[in-house]
């Protein structure tokens, strides 16, 4: 669970013929920060008992992991000073109405030492603005206003940011979090559908965050739903965790009848290159390639986007790096002090370009 990933890694001759039978029965318990539900329709055979036992298990951990609704009073000198120094033509740029834009962003180490840096947090809050919905990896820290205390500085202009987050992960003391933040005006999340995918052969180090989302628009009938999947894998472990990730994408494919559009995201630690089996998957697409790097030092090709195009025909073919030194006018340094990785993002219709959905067959949404 949150802290129980201490020990060693267990690695044998039959690891790799494994993980596809290892992940195509993951049990898949999903943590909301109001309890523990199960994401899975509880009448599936076999995995619906598996989730609600699950449930009842794990309720002591869920009451324990932190809550979306604490706050932390932010200096109104220090929101000023974060506003201040963002170019007028980023700050003014609206977002498409009839698009979503969602990205991935490793904000490297991110805990209350950058919080307290108003230049850095400066070019986070105005960057994750941009988009729609932000995956954020490498959130790093023992206290549980971190997240609170960024969607409180990026509300401050009138914005209504949320989040979701998941619990502290890791094999050694220096777990990390995963979340999605999100403009509420233009999205909204399944509370239904929140959780940590479950590892029981330890293959992951940080297990994938899994959320649900819908475009918010004035027919939600015919909005555009998807999952969501936060990855940020080990480098020592790259090969082990690329080939578990497509077991959990094709997991992910069949976990509601209902949902066929699922997006993989985050710091894969892997280029285009390194996907092995994920990369032979009929139909699967990652937004950057072609030798387009993503780290801040501009040698790697670390993070992306991936989904499956037979069903996912709302992604609109645009998509990039969003590169913080062109467009804050930064040095090579001081893009550096924000984070050693640059947010990768793709753009999708608002409306459900596949099949259409029977009505009444999507409860997760609420209104």
């Amino acid at each position: 669970m949150a802290n129980r990933k201490s020990r060693s890694k267990r690695r044998g001759s039959g690891k790799a013929g494994s993980l596809r039978a290892t992940f195509l029965w993951l049990l898949m318990t999903f943590l909301t920060v109001g309890g523990a539900v199960g994401f899975l329709c509880p009448d599936l055979p076999v995995l619906g008992p598996l989730v609600q036992s699950a449930q009842r298990v794990l309720g002591a951990v869920v009451d324990r992991l932190p809550k979306a609704d604490s706050r932390q009073a932010i200096d109104a000198d220090e929101l000023s000073r974060i506003n201040a120094s963002v170019p007028a033509s980023l700050a003014s740029h609206p977002r498409p109405a009839n698009k979503l834009l969602i990205a991935s962003f490793n904000i490297q180490v991110f805990g209350k030492s950058k919080l307290a840096k108003p230049d850095v947090m400066s070019v986070i809050v105005h960057t994750i603005r941009q988009f729609d919905i932000v995956a954020i990896q490498e959130i790093r820290g023992k206290d549980d206003n971190i997240l609170p205390d960024l969607v409180e500085m990026l509300n401050s202009d009138g914005s209504r940011y949320q989040f979701v987050i998941g619990p502290r992960l890791g094999r050694s003391v220096s777990t990390e979090q995963y979340a999605f933040v999100f403009d509420s005006n233009r999205v909204e999340h399944d509370p239904t559908s929140t959780g940590t995918i479950q590892d029981p052969r330890d293959l992951m180090h940080r297990e994938p965050l899994v959320a649900r989302f819908r475009s918010r628009t004035q027919v939600p009938d015919r909005a555009f739903s998807f999952w969501l999947v936060n990855v940020h894998t080990d480098p020592d472990d790259v090969p082990t965790e690329i080939a578990a990730l497509a077991d959990v994408f094709e997991v992910m494919q069949r976990a509601r009848p209902y949902e066929d559009d699922v997006i993989l995201l985050g710091d894969l630690n892997a280029s285009e290159r390194q996907m092995g089996r994920f990369a032979r998957m009929p139909g699967l697409h990652w937004v950057v390639g072609g030798g387009v790097t993503t780290n801040t030092r501009q040698t790697k090709a670390y993070d992306n986007v991936l989904f499956y195009t037979p069903s996912t025909v709302e992604f609109t073919g645009r998509w990039g790096v969003f590169g913080l030194e062109s467009v804050f006018r930064l040095t090579r340094e001081q893009a550096l002090r924000v984070s050693d990785h640059l947010p990768v993002w793709a753009e999708f219709d608002v409306w459900e370009g596949g099949a259409p959905r029977r009505a009444g067959a999507d409860p997760g949404f609420r209104r």
